[in-house]
């Protein structure tokens, strides 16, 4: 079950079925199902503290993952600061709503298996994001 939640913002604007098939695709591509996801969309001070309380990390970012996944089974909560989704966007120059599913897939990717802190791993995690997009894009699902 994928839920979305708020904390603090209004709810964006999602195509939740749409949405839900490409999440499955997306964790079905990397041998994964979904199992228990909850998105909750939360501003910049929020994220701030899950950052400080359970990370110990004092700095704002777009999205907190935590990692339920059993086996073949992806399952977590992900934090998504709007407020930061926002900045990013007009900073890198894109369209809010698609720097809103990167990082919506950012999330799902990272329960996949995909990491972006080592040598090398930004770049796989950019082109799997991309990937992921495009599969989006293409309305397939």
């Amino acid at each position: 079950m994928i839920s979305y939640q708020t904390e603090n913002v209004a709810p964006p604007r999602l195509p939740r079925r749409l949405l839900n098939k490409w999440i499955r695709a997306v964790a079905a591509n990397y041998g994964k199902r979904v199992g228990e996801l909850a998105y909750i969309f939360v501003d910049d001070n929020k994220i701030l503290e899950v950052n400080r309380q359970y990370l110990n990390h004092d700095y704002f970012t777009d999205i907190i993952t935590f990692d339920y996944t059993q086996g073949a089974v992806i399952s977590g909560d992900l934090f998504i600061s709007l407020d930061t989704v926002r900045s990013n966007s007009i900073e890198q120059g894109t369209a809010y709503d698609e720097e809103l599913l990167r990082v919506i897939i950012h999330g799902v990717l990272h329960l996949c298996g995909i990491n972006d802190k080592g040598p090398g791993e930004r770049q796989i995690m950019e082109a799997a994001e991309n990937k992921a997009l495009a599969i989006y894009k293409s309305s397939t699902l």
